[in-house]
């Protein structure tokens, strides 16, 4: 074996004297700019349990599914944008001063270019709610009362088993204005497709199914599942027609069998709300239920109204337009 591998080294040795050397800097660039980031803090990979799809238009999944919740590092220095969506598969965001934005892996202008957003820029006190739905386990409704009593529109991500078993409260959710965006079929690691047959695939079906359910066709909203991404997913999500949503603010409200408290929640909701933040919650939590109504009139009180995805929109192309971009 030794042999061998020393005369394909020396066979090859002119790609060995080319290559190296290029391979060293990339290691040493993207090691740099991984200390950059400073110590990381709290770093949390989100596992949520979606059960299977029992309609024959689902096909076998894993019943684990993951949900990137909210990758925060020390004193606001996040994964250095100088990088900007390089090296970047998995949303994160670094936190500073409280009530500030923090910043993501690439910058607002960045992910503009893909028809992306994580957050509003127009500097106004305003909140872009949403809500990731991958099943059923009866918190939603009362997400849905919290929302109409303060009159909030809201931004629901539905995976394809939500919309086939709990149609009736999809249903809903368009009655009372809110908006349903595309969270994908199966929930699968996105980044790791990289052909637009099987990309579109995902997002055609919760497409079709939607307009079963409701009558209508689907706003193009969509949501990474888990917050994995590329810059090749950006772009076929663009060429597709859709706009793509992270999100500045989210909490560890996922694993439904260890719920944060009501003052853990609070805490971490209040102090780091934020102009224009789009706060990512979801629909399994049973803190989030029992908490919506209360936390909608926190954020009130600390002179915060709600907007659409919509609006956001609007304010981010209105500013790149002034911009001259």
């Amino acid at each position: 074996m030794k042999n061998l591998f020393q005369k394909y080294v020396r066979e090859n040795a002119d790609f060995f004297r080319k290559s190296v050397p290029t391979l060293c800097f990339l290691a040493a660039a993207f090691l740099l700019g991984k200390g950059m980031a400073g110590a990381v803090q709290d770093t949390r990979q989100s596992r949520e349990e979606y059960a299977q799809a029992a309609s024959a238009r689902t096909v076998a999944e894993p019943d684990r599914r993951s949900e990137t919740a909210d990758r925060e590092t020390a004193a606001g220095a996040a994964s250095p944008q100088i990088w900007g969506l390089l090296f970047t598969e998995n949303w994160g965001l670094g936190f500073g001063e409280s009530g500030k934005c923090p910043t993501g892996n690439s910058s607002p202008e960045e992910l503009a270019k893909y028809n992306a957003y994580y957050v509003s820029t127009a500097g106004e006190k305003k909140i872009y709610l949403t809500f990731d739905c991958g099943y059923e386990n009866g918190n939603t409704e009362a997400i849905l009362d919290a929302l109409k009593k303060h009159d909030a529109p809201a931004t629901f991500f539905v995976v394809g088993h939500f919309l086939e078993t709990a149609p009736d409260l999809v249903k809903r959710m368009v009655e009372e204005g809110h908006t349903v965006g595309n969270h994908t079929y199966h929930h699968p690691d996105m980044s790791k497709i990289s052909d637009t047959v099987t990309f579109q695939k995902e997002m055609d079906d919760v497409r079709s199914l939607y307009r079963e359910v409701v009558g209508e066709e689907m706003p193009m909203y969509y949501r990474p599942p888990q917050g994995k991404y590329s810059v090749q997913n950006l772009k076929m999500a663009k060429d597709l027609g859709y706009s793509t949503f992270f999100w500045s603010l989210a909490y560890v409200d996922w694993n439904v069998d260890a719920q944060p408290s009501h003052e853990e929640a609070f805490s971490k909701l209040t102090k780091r709300i934020h102009p224009g933040a789009v706060v990512l919650l979801h629909n399994t939590s049973k803190t989030n239920g029992e908490i919506l109504d209360e936390l909608l009139g926190k954020w009130e009180d600390m002179g915060y109204t709600f907007g659409t995805l919509e609006e956001l929109i609007a304010e981010s192309k209105s500013q790149q337009k002034s911009a001259g971009r």
